[in-house]
């Protein structure tokens, strides 16, 4: 397995742990109104997190476009710190990271990895 795909596999678990901790103020709104804007971006993320590991631990073509599309969330995500924090300093985490995983992805390494139809 290359580097980028265990990086990948990891950030994407460490993701999808993030998502769940953080499902219990949704799960509470659920009881207010049964359908909320927030609660379905979030089902929306954790169903993709879950459906590209899928694909990528089976080495999926299509695990490569997907990886490569739940990688981007992370670019946001950087201005986004740096807004909040009013320190443009820790989003930078956020942006390397997103480079690195999306550079790795791309190479020939990953791509002769992820070659099952």
């Amino acid at each position: 397995m290359p580097i980028a795909v265990a990086a990948f596999l990891a950030y994407a678990l460490l993701l999808l742990v993030g998502l769940g901790l953080t499902l219990g103020p949704i799960v509470e709104q659920a009881t207010g109104a049964p359908v909320t804007l927030q609660g379905v971006v979030w089902m929306a993320l954790i169903a993709a997190c879950i459906f590209t590991i899928t694909l990528v631990w089976q080495r999926k073509e299509a695990g490569r476009g997907f990886a490569l599309g739940l990688s981007t969330i992370l670019i946001p995500a950087a201005p986004l710190v740096a807004l909040t924090l009013g320190n443009w300093l820790p989003g930078l985490p956020f942006a390397a990271l997103a480079l690195l995983l999306i550079r790795g992805l791309r190479g020939a390494a990953a791509r002769a990895w992820l070659n099952e139809q």
